[in-house]
């Protein structure tokens, strides 16, 4: 049975008035936790805090604190009034990139892009979001209230994406720690993928508002299926993972001299590309007139 005068982070961010994700993020900056893998790890520092762990059956290993940390002063001193921005949530999801962060809230029907940048949605509106204007381009852009990071469907949504590829959880854990379960590969579109890059150029795609098919039969007589098709830009793209089965890498070489034959427009985006898919993807697609 856990200690009643034990308190775990999302409890302690609770009696301390901040969102859970910026406790997380703040003790991680002072040391006093580390990330390991898919689980929160105490460091030195934060033992001497006097953290300690609590084994649940439901949520697995997780971190408790003494309550006497609500009046710490490193603690106390944190302010949660301040207003953040996409590039200011990457803290909290350091596997996005800002641009990333914006297509998702667009996704979610909180912002568009336009041709003055970023533009709140009524929608956004009710969640906090003020429209912004920067002082050295002009360009639009919206902030939000520091608690949007805890926003249950805005947290989900951003660390599923961070998460894209990795063993998701079956249930929500109060501090993040239950145990991880394998799913099937599926992107926020529907599409059931094959690998993790497959995934991640798909969930790209979509978030990017291009419409694409995947496993698209190639205008060839000989059946055979290209990983995603663009029909706007008449694009193909075929996704190379690291390492490619004996049985698939014949099928793939013999795909890639189809598309060479038959003039197909075509782009090949390999495993080590795909935390660079703005480059990779949007460049090529804007050279086939296509803007992202």
């Amino acid at each position: 049975m856990a200690d009643p005068d034990k308190l775990s982070t999302s409890a302690l961010a609770r009696k301390l008035g901040l969102p859970v994700q910026q406790l997380f993020a703040t003790l991680k900056d002072y040391g006093w936790i580390q990330r390991h893998q898919d689980s929160w790890l105490l460091t030195n520092k934060g033992e001497f805090e006097g953290g300690g762990y609590v084994d649940s059956q439901r949520y697995g290993r997780y971190i408790v604190w003494p309550d006497s940390l609500v009046e710490h002063p490193m603690l106390s001193a944190i302010e949660s009034n301040q207003r953040v921005s996409a590039s200011g949530m990457r803290r909290y999801y350091p596997k996005l990139h800002p641009r990333q962060i914006n297509r998702a809230l667009a996704e979610l029907g909180l912002q568009v892009h336009s041709v003055l940048g970023w533009e709140l949605t009524e929608q956004g509106r009710k969640l906090g979001g003020q429209q912004e204007e920067s002082d050295n381009s002009g360009a639009y852009y919206v902030t939000w209230p520091h608690e949007i990071v805890d926003h249950p469907v805005i947290h989900r949504e951003l660390d599923a994406q961070a998460d894209a590829g990795a063993p998701v959880s079956a249930e929500p854990a109060d501090d993040l720690f239950a145990s991880a379960a394998l799913t099937e590969l599926v992107g926020i579109d529907g599409h059931a993928l094959e690998t993790a890059l497959e995934l991640k150029v798909c969930n790209w795609l979509y978030l990017a508002q291009l419409a694409h098919a995947h496993q698209r039969a190639l205008p060839v007589e000989e059946v055979l299926y290209a990983d995603f098709y663009l029909p706007a830009a008449r694009v193909y793209i075929e996704c190379w993972d690291e390492e490619v089965p004996p049985e698939r890498l014949g099928l793939k070489l013999k795909k890639k001299d189809v598309y060479r034959e038959a003039g197909l427009r075509l782009i090949e985006i390999n495993e080590k590309d795909a935390d660079r898919l703005d480059e990779v993807l949007g460049r090529p697609l804007m050279d086939y007139g296509i803007r992202v």
